[in-house]
């Protein structure tokens, strides 16, 4: 059986990374679950054009921001860990505080809880104490907090060279090999 992951894209800016994530995690062979917030439908729209049937045809499993019945909501479904790109400020502060009344929070929840990986993708500048607070307290639980930083050493000239680079050391964080980006030497 292959690797689950769980992908969850929300309301912050930067939808793309989600998309490219689970592109990059179905080349690498690997099963994905894809929960999609209600902001998060609205700015990958807005940003990339694609609907939910679009980006939904990339994941192995799609489930609803609702169904709090879903298999990802339960720790006794065994993934490899789950990825949130972009995560919204709104977000990390339900994971931070365990204010699980939605799947994509549910789901991160449950990472938590099981000591599995969980990888958000921070998205907002500047930050307020209200936000270091918060990843701190999701990296005191266990989580890593990746924020989309531009990186120049890699000489990348386009957005999308950005973009491939931010999910390159997301799929590192996640334990996942075979993805190339460039990387320091």
């Amino acid at each position: 059986m292959a690797e689950r992951f769980i992908v969850g894209i929300t309301g912050g800016s930067g939808a793309i990374l989600g998309v490219r994530l689970l592109q990059a995690l179905k080349a690498a062979g690997k099963e994905t679950h894809l929960v999609i917030s209600h902001g998060g439908r609205a700015v990958l729209k807005h940003e990339t054009g694609m609907d939910l049937d679009d980006v939904r045809s990339l994941a192995d499993h799609w489930h609803g921001h609702d169904d709090l019945f879903a298999a990802v909501a339960s720790g006794s479904f065994r993934t490899a860990g789950m990825a949130v790109a972009p995560c919204s400020m709104k977000t990390l502060a339900g994971i931070a505080h365990g204010y699980a009344d939605s799947l994509l929070l549910r789901a991160a929840d449950v990472c938590l809880k099981e000591r599995r990986r969980l990888v958000l993708v921070t998205r907002e500048m500047p930050l307020s104490l209200i936000h270091v607070e918060n990843m701190r307290a999701v990296t005191l639980a266990g989580g890593i907090i990746l924020p989309p930083v531009l990186t120049f050493y890699t000489g990348a000239t386009t957005v999308d060279g950005l973009v491939e680079q931010v999910v390159g050391k997301v799929m590192d964080a996640l334990g996942v090999d075979g993805f190339a980006y460039p990387r320091w030497k």
